[in-house]
């Protein structure tokens, strides 16, 4: 049979590309509800030591883990593509069945087409996962776990990124809290007197924590005389916050809490204020890159499933999922921490473990052709 002849029997959506297809899903689906299972297990024991001090009740930690589940899906679905394209295949070329396609004259990339289709639309769903359930989800468990775990009533008016505290005899205004130097940067103290009138305005571009207090320095007062006049004079001064960083940690969002949308509108406005936005920047490009991981890992799983697939099996895809996984959340996570302190552009943290996944993957496919 010519090649053109065999491009006619087996077009795109033939029998043969629904026989992988629903393989392929039937294993996908199983291990995304272990993989998701084994992560849930491993979140419940991180989180389990704050549950029982707080003498959290049963249904509201029920209630808090069910509230995780997109994230966590979220976050699994391209090992469970992995891991079955691994042993779908494995088990495909141990039957021999890779073998009789081949001989038809169907190349390795027309038998993996299916299966790269497949894993794109995967990345597809879970884009759309993230924008729409995923931020919903996981702020509702944020706040189950703010307000009913650790006892901690959102008390400011929040924003996207800018909150609102009542303290002493004043209102404070923060336009943004650095957790990684526990400093408060563009922070406003509204001074009342006691009918709640305006008395006066302390205005500081940064306060840090000392470990008891709020330090402002070279701050700016204003103070409201009788007269209609204001007085002016620079100090040092504790800002009259009563929160903690610990405390204050509590009431920022999370990146999983932000849609694109809210993300960009975050990034903007703190431009606006002339704070630096790299850590955002790395989140935002991260919305992007962690879909595409689901195409990436079965393009690098397809190669080694065909090269080990008779003497490979269930606990060889396992391990070979773990290694894999293991070395892209490390590389990640290492990527992100340099994009966040600023050693490296955004768009190269966010982007270098995926290309690395991309350059590993065409290698091995080509090599395997």
């Amino acid at each position: 049979m010519k090649k053109a002849d065999l491009l006619v029997s087996f077009p795109l959506g033939s029998l043969l590309d629904r026989y992988l297809i629903a393989g392929f899903l039937k294993i996908f689906a199983l291990s995304l509800l272990c993989l998701t299972a084994l992560y849930l297990v491993v979140d419940f024991f991180d989180r389990i030591e704050n549950l029982l001090k707080a003498g959290a009740p049963l249904w509201t930690s029920l209630r808090y883990f069910l509230y995780k589940l997109p994230l966590l899906i979220s976050r699994v679905v391209g090992f469970a593509a992995l891991f079955s394209t691994l042993f779908f295949l494995g088990t495909l070329s141990r039957n021999q069945e890779i073998t009789a396609m081949r001989s038809s004259g169907l190349s390795l990339r027309r038998i993996s087409l299916p299966l790269l289709l497949c894993s794109l639309f995967l990345a597809l769903l879970v884009f759309f996962c993230n924008e729409a359930l995923v931020p919903i989800f996981t702020r509702k468990a944020q706040d189950i776990y703010k307000t009913e775990v650790r006892k901690k009533p959102l008390r400011s008016v929040l924003g996207t990124e800018d909150f609102w505290i009542p303290g002493a005899g004043s209102f404070i205004r923060v336009d943004h809290f650095d957790t990684r130097e526990n400093t408060l940067k563009g922070v406003s103290v509204f001074l009342l007197h006691r009918d709640f009138s305006l008395s006066g305005l302390i205005e500081a571009p940064t306060a840090r924590w000392n470990g008891a207090r709020w330090e402002a320095k070279e701050a700016t007062e204003w103070t409201f005389l009788p007269n209609g006049q204001m007085r002016r004079r620079r100090l040092d001064v504790s800002v009259p916050l009563s929160e903690t960083p610990e405390d204050l940690k509590l009431f920022i969002r999370e990146p999983e809490e932000f849609s694109l949308f809210e993300l960009r509108k975050q990034i903007a406005d703190l431009r606006g204020k002339g704070i630096d936005t790299k850590e955002y920047e790395v989140d935002l490009q991260i919305k992007f890159a962690l879909p595409l991981l689901s195409p990436l890992l079965v393009l690098l799983g397809i190669p080694f499933a065909l090269k080990h697939g008779p003497s490979g099996g269930m606990a060889l895809s396992f391990g070979i999922s773990l290694l894999v996984g293991l070395g892209y959340w490390f590389l990640t996570a290492f990527s992100v921490s340099l994009g966040h302190s600023g050693a490296v552009n955004p768009w190269i943290a966010a982007w270098v473990p995926n290309l690395t996944l991309a350059l590993i993957g065409f290698f091995f496919s080509l090599a395997e052709d």
